[in-house]
């Protein structure tokens, strides 16, 4: 037979969009060509395979060989069209089996030698492959990441001679499986966190209703404390939602580590981050820090020092839950569905209103501090919360604070409750979902359209005041929101660029 097909797949953001390698041996000159649109890395697998392939004592046929990639207009980038061209070649010059070919996919990298190296983006490969109904062969170091994929066939091997073997008959590949259990996450305690009992309030409010959230005030208060100890508060993923942050991280630079699975994820960019740093980018576009904490928690410390333009980008985001990257050749969606959490000092020196008195700002270099931050972005973040400078001795007190597992039981069964009558966090309602869940009574309506004219708020923090009193109204399992959950959430409302 000197034509032979293999079915693989390429990456194109977090999809693995399938791909059918075309190997045909013809009479001429020994040659090998690819097309298909390969970019360089692929160009230059011909002489990995050649390599691979010889050292594994096969013979490479000193034929005309073309290998087709297609379709034709989706690009193909790495190293993983290696062990799926190496696999037609062989199919095609006869040396193994082809009638069980169709049941397979294949994903590798080869080395010189043979043996598999791993690739990038296994998890979404593996996913994939499971919904088209096929097996799929990959390197041995990629098998813990995709056997995290219920009823996924998986094969893991670590030499084209082990793959060869099995479609053959003479010795079977086992199945992956993960390296153990995956450990329960691990996340710093809130009990560690003294004192600022209004901040884990508002926290644990957040952590309900999934509110994005700001924290000001002078350094060393705890801000910093307080934002890491949100994702040990949060529900616990679903499957679903385990598995759409695993893809995020698994086509990511960094990859994906098994142990992580089912564990929030926890961003904190530097306030030096470029814009494509923050929302993901580059020729062939990959996930960016707001993606990688898709389903977690993104942390912006010292607020106003990231550049403005940077900010900016975050507020198309927070409102759709997604990010779209478009460049010439191609686009990519990402999901961004993260809670942001900020903080930031009330003036350039950290001090400003501190008992001490440190503070020598004036008026204009405070204003031009505030001004980083822009209306628009600070209207979408739901609540501001002060936290303010610890009461001397507080620390020696070593009073016994709450720990999270005891306000993860409270926010479980507060969102588990919003689950099971409307279907999602009371953050993601929309204005039709507002009216029919969050009706205020006569007196209710009257005090938020009192505070909106006083404070001056827009139509969307009137809402995000709607979506906030009605999680603090479940925390206390009302079925209505009274005047105290509607005051508490306004008060969470008060700071605006003025007034920091």
């Amino acid at each position: 037979m000197s034509l032979a097909t293999i079915h693989t797949r390429a990456a194109s953001g977090i999809q693995a969009p399938p791909v059918t390698v075309e190997v045909h041996l013809a009479n001429g000159l020994p040659v090998l060509n690819i097309v298909g649109l390969p970019e360089a890395a692929v160009k230059e697998s011909k002489d990995r395979v050649r390599a691979a392939l010889q050292n594994a004592r096969f013979e490479f046929p000193a034929r005309r060989i073309t290998v087709n990639l297609a379709p034709a207009d989706l690009p193909k980038e790495g190293g993983r069209f290696d062990l799926p061209i190496a696999m037609g070649i062989l199919a095609a010059s006869g040396q193994i089996p082809t009638d069980k070919l169709e049941q397979y996919e294949f994903i590798g990298e080869l080395a010189l030698s043979g043996e598999l190296r791993p690739i990038r983006g296994a998890l979404p490969v593996a996913l994939q492959s499971k919904q088209a109904g096929r097996t799929l062969i990959l390197p041995q170091q990629n098998g813990p990441e995709a056997a995290l994929i219920s009823d996924a066939l998986i094969h893991p091997a670590r030499h084209l001679l082990d793959i060869c073997a099995h479609l053959h008959g003479q010795q079977m590949l086992p199945f992956a499986e993960p390296l153990s259990t995956p450990a329960v996450p691990h996340y710093p305690d809130l009990s560690e966190v003294y004192g600022q009992h209004h901040a884990r309030r508002a926290l644990e409010i957040a952590a309900a209703g999934s509110h994005s959230l700001l924290f000001y005030g002078p350094p060393g208060t705890g801000k910093t404390m307080l934002a890491s100890r949100l994702p040990g508060i949060l529900p616990p993923m679903g499957e679903a939602e385990a598995i759409e942050s695993a893809v995020i991280a698994s086509v990511s630079d960094h990859g994906f580590d098994a142990q992580n699975w089912g564990r929030h994820p926890y961003r904190a960019p530097h306030h030096t981050a470029s814009a494509v740093a923050l929302v993901g980018g580059g020729s062939n576009p990959r996930p960016g820090e707001i993606s990688l904490a898709h389903q977690g928690v993104l942390f912006l410390d010292e607020l106003p020092e990231f550049d403005r333009k940077v900010l900016e980008v975050l507020r198309e985001p927070l409102e759709s839950g997604h990010i779209t990257i478009s460049r010439a050749a191609r686009q990519a969606e990402f999901p961004a569905r993260f809670q942001l959490v900020a903080a930031m000092n009330p003036c350039p020196c950290g001090y400003l209103g501190h008992p001490n008195g440190r503070c020598r700002c004036t008026v204009e270099q405070v204003a031009r501090y505030r001004g980083r931050i822009s209306g628009p972005l600070l209207d979408r973040i739901d609540m501001h919360v002060e936290v303010p400078p610890l009461p001397k001795g507080t620390l020696q007190q070593k009073q016994q604070m709450e720990e999270s597992v005891a306000v993860r039981e409270r926010v479980n069964r507060c969102r588990t409750h919003q689950i099971t009558k409307r279907g999602k966090a009371n953050n993601l309602l929309d204005n039709r979902e507002l009216k029919q869940f969050c009706a205020l009574q006569s007196a209710e309506a009257q005090l938020l359209e009192q505070a909106t004219e006083r404070l001056g708020l827009s139509a969307r923090a009137h809402q995000r005041i709607l979506r906030l009193a009605r999680t603090i109204a479940d925390l206390e399992g009302a079925d209505n929101i009274a005047a105290n959950h509607l005051s508490e959430a306004i008060g969470y409302r008060r700071l605006d660029r003025q007034s920091v």
